[in-house]
């Protein structure tokens, strides 16, 4: 699957998430960009939404959050205001994002946005791991006919299937589903990358990781469990805060979980039991037949005069019970490799 002119399954695509993290100016969102690029990331997301698009202004209690997050005691609207991206920066901040070579596309949080987001013409949507169980926003989205990334943070099994339903049933199937555990930070004791590959067992798409944890192994083992996206949060300075920093790596800890992914790619390859140059070359060190000492015609083969030894420039070790008690043909002096001409 491509989004732009990134094939997944070449390359892990690699999503830098600028969520809250330009705490309202538009020159930190630029500046954060640039910083993702350096950083190694192949891709921005925004998140595309109003506090009316998203909730409701209401003093219900219901409408404040009381779960234990960093968030608690803020009403849902009053965090919304607070942390949105303004639409008229998203031109700006896309424009700025493919100069520099990434892909830039974002999160709709209703039908609205994914009409802006159209317009902008964006190489692919994500559905936010809260907004899983909006059959309908899935529907619509889905039914652009873009790539479609459905964070599953808060999904149960039934949740998941009645996503990839509604994608499938509008004609979709370019689909990528993201293990998420939705806690800001996550503990890596939640995190349970071996979801990712059962997902891809057991719904045949392709997988990745939405990652909340502080830690660049969470990505690394993810990869290794067969993650084509990896999706982090990005930030310039935890010390700015904002709504979202916490949970965000700043540009040198981004850096160094993309370099750790590429590794990791490196490593993995591909399956395949053909021995590289290198391996073929350290063949040499094998061990293999040699006479260990001089022998002349006619003496017979024993387990002293020929011996398994190292370098591997002889015969095959396992030719020794069947040569045990032939005869030299010639004169061999110790250190020679063995050969079937040497004797008869």
């Amino acid at each position: 699957m491509n989004i732009g002119t990134h094939n997944l399954d070449e390359k892990v695509f690699i999503i830098a998430e600028l969520s809250a993290n330009h705490n309202g100016s538009l020159e930190t969102a630029l500046q954060t960009i640039t910083a993702m690029s350096e950083s190694g990331a192949d891709a921005i997301k925004l998140q595309t939404y109003t506090p009316n698009t998203i909730t409701l202004d209401c003093d219900s209690e219901m409408f404040t959050i009381f779960q234990g997050t960093l968030w608690d005691k803020r009403k849902f609207y009053d965090l919304y205001a607070e942390a949105m991206t303004p639409w008229e920066w998203h031109k700006e901040l896309f424009n700025h994002a493919k100069r520099l070579g990434m892909e830039p596309f974002s999160s709709p949080f209703d039908p609205s946005a994914v009409d802006f987001l159209q317009q902008l013409n964006v190489p692919a949507y994500k559905i936010a791991s809260f907004e899983i169980t909006d059959i309908p926003l899935i529907e619509y989205t889905a039914s652009k006919n873009k790539p479609i990334i459905i964070s599953t943070g808060i999904a149960t099994l039934n949740d998941i299937e009645e996503a990839l339903e509604a994608c499938r049933r509008v004609g979709n199937t370019q689909i990528t589903l993201l293990k998420c555990t939705s806690a800001y930070p996550a503990d890596l004791e939640e995190m349970n990358l071996l979801t990712i590959s059962d997902m891809s067992e057991r719904f045949g798409v392709t997988v990745g990781l939405s990652d909340h944890t502080m830690s660049i192994a969470s990505p690394i083992a993810a990869v290794a469990l067969g993650a084509r996206v990896i999706e982090k949060h990005f930030i310039l300075d935890r010390a700015m805060g904002g709504a979202d920093s916490a949970f965000s790596l700043e540009p040198h800890e981004f850096k160094a979980m993309v370099d750790a992914v590429r590794d990791t790619e490196k490593l993995l390859g591909k399956a395949t039991y053909d021995l590289s140059p290198k391996s073929l070359k350290s063949r040499e060190f094998s061990r293999s037949l040699f006479v260990a000492e001089d022998v002349k015609e006619g003496e017979i083969l024993t387990t002293v005069n020929i011996r398994s030894v190292r370098p591997g420039f002889g015969m095959a070790p396992k030719y020794l019970p069947e040569i045990l008690g032939k005869q030299f043909n010639a004169n061999i002096p110790k250190g020679t490799p063995l050969k079937w001409e040497y004797f008869r």
